[in-house]
């Protein structure tokens, strides 16, 4: 019988890093690892952490490096994925080490995803949600193969829905004053949920480059409220309060290393396979990853022998924007594979 929860919020520090984390559930229960990704934090998942916990399991989401609570180094380097890894195995250590089910969402599943082929032995299942897995790392070249050429002509649109990324690299200090200029509004403009009329049509992310930015001309993100189904009231507070200290330069520069990121994918075991069971849970309206529609998950079924896919009707947002389904979702997987 389900039992009430809370989460509990604990700081893991060491010489090369400080994780601060959310628990949930007894520590003696099987081990459930919760990664988010950008840009969020480890509250982004109360709803699938209160549930499991109540279950049974032992609950952990930590703030990734340059998030919430945890370390947020200076250097662009300091957020190559090979620190990041090394920050979950130190995490994972401090709690014992027993193989865990990694769940990973957004730059969340490529952490798992690296982990798990990386440090296989650590995990005994593994779940990306909105972000397929790729054995050639998450990283700009790796992605521009798979771009959809009917929509994205490679003419008007070299970089597809990736255009975000390349805007990324070559206007970085530009991407964070913009999202830095209103914070709130920022963060309420950029977790919206999906729209089922986007679907085979040019996605927002492709535009960034011609429009000068996410937000054009202005320069910041147009007032507006947060959406009251995704995050509640008091957890989006709590993530506009750790924006205003760490701001986004620290989270966008996960994206300014994938040189390091290819190499380290390149040395991974058995080529980057995924022996473990893997779940991956896609959004349908999802404009940017969703395999459906688009080839971003091409590669994947090779890369992942034992590998389910299931689709729900949901933006990029998954975690917030379908809770009670990705729990469910979560759930059917890890019983039919006796998880």
């Amino acid at each position: 019988m389900a039992t009430s929860v809370t989460l509990t919020g604990t700081t893991l520090s060491s010489s090369r890093h400080t994780t601060h984390y959310w628990e949930a559930g007894p520590t003696r229960g099987p081990l459930m690892i919760f990664l988010h990704g950008w840009p969020e934090i480890g509250l982004v998942w109360r709803a699938q952490m209160e549930t499991f916990a109540s279950e049974g399991w032992h609950c952990i989401a930590p703030d990734m490096r340059g998030y919430g609570g945890s370390s947020a180094p200076t250097t662009s380097d300091a957020y190559a994925l090979k620190e990041i890894v090394e920050d979950m195995v130190e995490l994972h250590d401090h709690l014992g080490a027993s193989p865990a089910i990694w769940i990973g969402h957004d730059l969340g599943s490529p952490v798992v995803g690296a982990l798990a082929a990386h440090h296989a032995k650590r995990s005994r299942g593994v779940v990306f949600i909105s972000v397929p897995y790729a054995r050639q790392a998450f990283a700009l070249p790796s992605l521009l193969p798979f771009i959809d050429r009917k929509l994205y002509p490679i003419d008007q649109y070299p970089d597809g829905q990736w255009d975000y990324y390349r805007f990324y690299l070559t206007n970085f200090d530009q991407t964070v004053t913009d999202f830095e200029a209103d914070i709130r509004a920022s963060l309420a403009a950029i977790f919206r949920r999906g729209n089922p009329g986007s679907v085979a049509k040019v996605y927002r992310s492709a535009m960034i480059t011609r429009n000068g930015g996410w937000f054009g001309s202005d320069h910041h993100a147009p007032s507006g409220e947060p959406d009251p189904a995704l995050w509640p009231q008091a957890d989006f507070d709590a993530l506009v309060d750790v924006f205003r200290v760490n701001g986004f330069r620290p989270g966008n520069s996960w994206y300014l290393n994938d040189a390091a990121n290819i190499a380290y994918a390149h040395v991974a075991p058995d080529g980057g396979r995924l022996r473990q069971p893997v779940l991956f849970i896609n959004g349908e309206f999802d404009g940017l990853c969703d395999i459906t529609h688009n080839r971003s998950g091409e590669g994947m079924s090779s890369a992942c022998p034992d590998l389910t896919v299931t689709n729900l009707p949901s933006g990029h947002w998954l975690p917030l924007e379908r809770k009670a389904e990705v729990i469910q979702a979560v759930r059917s997987w890890l019983e039919a594979k006796s998880l």
